[in-house]
C-alpha cells in the first residue's frame, strides 16, 4: 500500500500514525466513490473503526461532498455517534445508526460502507433481489444478506433486526434503500461494493434487453470462494488492488491525504 510521507507540522501530527493511515484510506474511499460516481450528495457514508481500545469510529463530515473529503477532515465519533475530537462538522445520525449496529455486532469488520446508487437501489426494490446471472453475481450471492425496509435509519430499536439479517454476511441488500458491505479492511470493503455494484448495473442492463435470462447454476455459486481465491492468487485486495487505486487517485488530486 503506498503510504504518504506528511511534512513535518501538518495535519497528521495531531494523530497516531496507526490513525493516520487509517484517516488516508478513508478519505481514500470516499474519494474514489465520488470517482465511481456512487455517492448521493452528502447521504450516505463509509465508515472504519480506529485502532486502540476506545471503540471509535471514523465517519464522513456531514455536509462535505465526497470528493473533498480529507484525512484531517473526518470525524471522530464513538459507538453513539457523538464526537469525540474537535470538528465544525456535524454527524449524520441516521448514517451511523447502521453503520455502529454493525460495527458494536461484528467485530471482524474495520469499514462499512453503504451507497445509494441507481442500480443498487433499482435491484433492492425488486422482490426476487440479486439473480444469478453473471460472473459478478456469484462472487456476492454466496455472501449475500437481505434486511426489510424500516423507513430512514434513525431509530435503535432497528438495529438488532439489521444484525440478525445481516449475520456473519459480507454484503446486505437494504430493501428499497440500497447496498451495504463489510470489509476486514477498507480496501476489502471497497472491492466488495465494486462487485456488488457491478452487479446490480448489470442485472438491469440484461433486464432491460426484455430476454430471457440465463441463471448461473448453484454448485458454481457454491465454489465461488475458491475461484476468488484463485483469482487473486492468494492475494487480497489490500495488495492486489488498493496500491493501483491510491495511484489513480494521486494522478488525479492528492489532496485526500491532508
Amino acid at each position: 500500500m503506498l503510504k504518504s510521507v506528511p511534512a513535518a507540522g501538518d495535519a497528521s501530527a495531531r494523530f497516531s500514525a496507526e490513525e493516520w493511515a487509517v484517516r488516508v484510506d478513508l478519505a481514500a474511499a470516499y474519494r474514489l466513490v465520488a470517482h465511481f460516481h456512487w455517492d448521493d450528495l452528502v447521504f450516505t457514508h463509509i465508515t472504519a473503526r480506529v485502532p486502540g481500545p476506545e471503540h471509535h469510529f471514523l465517519i464522513n463530515p456531514y455536509g462535505m461532498m465526497f470528493d473533498e473529503i480529507t484525512a484531517s477532515s473526518l470525524v471522530k465519533v464513538d459507538m453513539q455517534g457523538n464526537k469525540v475530537a474537535d470538528s465544525p462538522w456535524p454527524v449524520n445520525p441516521a448514517g451511523f445508526v447502521i453503520h455502529s449496529a454493525i460495527h458494536a455486532a461484528r467485530h471482524d469488520i474495520e469499514c462499512v460502507l453503504h451507497t445509494h446508487t441507481l442500480n443498487g437501489v433499482a435491484v433492492s426494490a425488486q422482490k426476487n433481489g440479486l439473480l444469478p446471472i453473471s460472473q459478478q453475481s456469484i462472487f456476492v450471492l454466496q455472501n449475500l444478506a437481505y434486511h426489510d425496509y424500516e423507513g430512514v435509519a434513525l431509530r435503535d430499536d432497528e438495529k438488532p433486526r439489521l444484525v440478525a439479517d445481516m449475520g456473519q454476511k459480507g454484503y446486505l441488500m437494504l430493501r428499497n434503500h440500497g447496498l451495504l458491505t463489510a470489509g476486514r479492511s477498507i480496501a476489502e470493503a471497497f472491492q466488495m461494493m465494486y462487485t456488488f455494484e457491478s452487479t446490480c448495473a448489470i442485472q438491469i442492463r440484461a433486464q432491460a434487453g426484455g430476454g430471457e435470462l440465463i441463471p448461473v447454476a448453484q454448485g458454481i455459486i457454491d465454489t465461488a470462494m475458491g475461484q476468488a481465491r484463485a483469482v487473486s492468487t492468494g492475494l487480497g485486495p489490500q495488495q492486489l488492488i488498493w496500491p493501483g487505486l491510491l495511484r489513480r487517485l494521486d494522478r488525479i488530486d492528492s489532496s485526500y491525504r491532508t
